[in-house]
């Protein structure tokens, strides 16, 4: 019976269909035992509502935010760029490809030369038509030689963007890209209206489901429900309020007490006393999120890989996924690939905690005596400051001394990560390898934050991006997240499980492990039953 159990949990948090969960109990024997009531008040809560106000609290808010889709760094920006603006291309709960502000797309045989067709009749929410001309223009804001645009890596290829007539657009590319659709989900690349400009940019101009009323960066969004939204079947909400709510104990009492309807990474300290608070659901996902401890190598001592190998050996992933994330993850293997993405490469050895061999690298380096100062704030992740402290401890039967540098949450992103020598960071994932490679480990990408450059590995890189073979770009991929663990500035000690809270009071589909906040489409995907 405790099976029946698990997929009733499945089944009402919506993460198999009502089909399947027949299915599935029916092949057990156990159908009698199924109550009729939860067949019932389970469909009827998946058919969507409309109506009522929608309020997220949420991490990572700055008040250096912009709309600017080039600038996106933090959750609150993420999120509210997808309540506003839409893509080509969305990824589902799936990791699928499928389209948006494209009805299709079809490519050469070599992957070089990709044609997308778009849907006719989409407004902008200042009554624009939206036109080819806007899409070329909202993929060569990231192209700028001045764009700072993490994106900017996924497009280098990009020869020529063209129009074919007003709904049509051809992408040339230098070499073939097996994945250029998933590149065309990607969050920085929403479509905005052509000509966008310096403060047009914070107005939000989108043809997304809600309308920008207010924008208070870090602090606060407001949005209404356009009327005038393509997509059938989402979002429902009247109304969108987000609110950065950095602190995990304000976040929680916010959901206690009905301030706010929904909140991210829950307190995994207290998780099971938040499983037990009447009218709260916790959901824990798990995708492509992970923590990251990135060094700068343009600075001593991190460009010698024998203090990264040391500083790599001397965290206690097992320690941390234990204690840090209540056994709500798994431990890192020092690259970014997740055992959910296509090519994770399984067979590849499990980095452990060797104090011993630690101290045998960092005694090479001549760097036993050295103090590594490692930043770190909340902001970065629920825990980072907590899990830094720890990582000293660890550190210390190697001989490695580490001085935990407690900086402001607000500003972190803007301030410390990618300036700092060493810090705590927190990465979404994402939904393909060439994508997460590109955008933060490849030569020159703007989010490459250890400034890491290995010829062999950028090499491949390009040859895996162009290589339609499953096979043989699965031993590519292979070969990377191993150079990538041995070699790069990066320690990656956990991927976490997407632990967030909500009102019980919601309603939704299969949530999707893309990235947090149902892939960041709650405000469009979900409702009020």
């Amino acid at each position: 019976m405790s099976k029946i159990k698990e997929l009733e949990q499945l089944f009402t948090k919506g993460k198999i269909t009502r089909r399947d969960f027949i299915t599935r109990v029916s092949a057990l024997g156990f159908m009698a035992a199924v109550s009729p009531a939860l067949l019932s008040s389970t469909a009827k809560a998946a058919t969507p509502k409309k109506g009522g106000r929608f309020i997220i609290g949420i991490t990572g808010g700055s008040t250096t935010d912009s709309m600017d889709p080039a600038t996106l760094t933090s959750n609150m920006n993420q999120n509210v760029n997808w309540q506003i603006r839409n893509n080509l291309v969305e990824i589902d709960h799936n990791f699928n490809a499928i389209p948006e502000l494209a009805e299709s797309w079809d490519s050469t045989p070599d992957a070089k030369v990709w044609t997308f067709k778009l849907r006719k009749g989409i407004e902008f929410h200042n009554g624009k038509t939206m036109t080819a001309e806007d899409v070329i223009f909202s993929i060569n804001h990231h192209l700028g030689e001045k764009s700072k645009s993490a994106a900017k890596a996924y497009l280098k290829s990009i020869k020529a963007i063209k129009a074919d007539g007003k709904h049509e657009v051809i992408f040339e590319l230098s070499g073939g890209s097996a994945d250029f659709p998933f590149i065309l989900g990607d969050y920085h690349l929403t479509i905005c209206p052509a000509g966008t400009e310096g403060l047009e940019w914070e107005k939000g101009i989108g043809t997304g489901g809600y309308i920008l009323e207010s924008w208070e960066p870090g602090v606060r969004s407001f949005s209404k429900r356009n009327p005038n939204y393509w997509k059938e079947g989402r979002a429902h909400f009247d109304e969108i309020e987000t609110l950065s709510i950095v602190d995990t104990n304000a976040r929680t009492n916010a959901l206690k007490t009905g301030r706010i309807n929904y909140m991210d990474r829950v307190e995994l300290k207290t998780v099971h006393l938040m499983k037990r608070m009447p009218g709260v659901n916790v959901s824990a996902i798990t995708g492509t999120a992970h923590y990251t401890i990135p060094m700068r190598l343009d600075q001593k001592p991190y460009n010698d890989n024998n203090v990264r190998m040391a500083l790599k050996l001397a965290v206690n992933r097992e320690q941390l996924v234990k204690q840090m994330l209540r056994g709500y993850g798994e431990p890192g293997n020092d690259h970014p690939i997740a055992p959910v993405n296509k090519y994770y490469a399984k067979d590849l050895e499990q980095r452990k905690y060797d104090p011993e061999k630690a101290k045998f690298y960092m005694k090479k380096a001549g760097m036993l005596d050295h103090t590594f100062n490692l930043h770190a704030a909340d902001a970065a992740f629920a825990g980072a400051v907590d899990a830094a402290v720890l990582m000293k401890e660890q550190a210390k039967k190697a001989g490695i001394n580490i001085n935990v540098v407690r900086e402001p949450d607000d500003g972190y992103w803007s301030n410390v990560w990618m300036k700092k020598e060493w810090c705590m960071c927190y990465w979404g994932g994402r939904p393909t390898e060439d994508m997460m490679f590109s955008v933060a480990y490849s030569d020159g990408a703007p989010w490459n934050d250890t400034l890491w450059k290995n010829d062999r590995f950028n090499k491949l890189l390009i040859s895996a991006r162009a290589e339609l073979d499953k096979d043989k770009r699965r031993k590519l991929y292979w070969e990377m997240q191993e150079i990538c663990r041995n070699d790069s500035g990066t320690i990656v000690p956990m991927f976490n499980q997407m632990v967030e809270a909500s009102s019980d009071k919601l309603a939704h589909g299969p949530i999707s492990g893309h990235m947090a906040l149902d892939g960041m489409r709650t405000p469009e995907r979900w409702w009020f039953a």
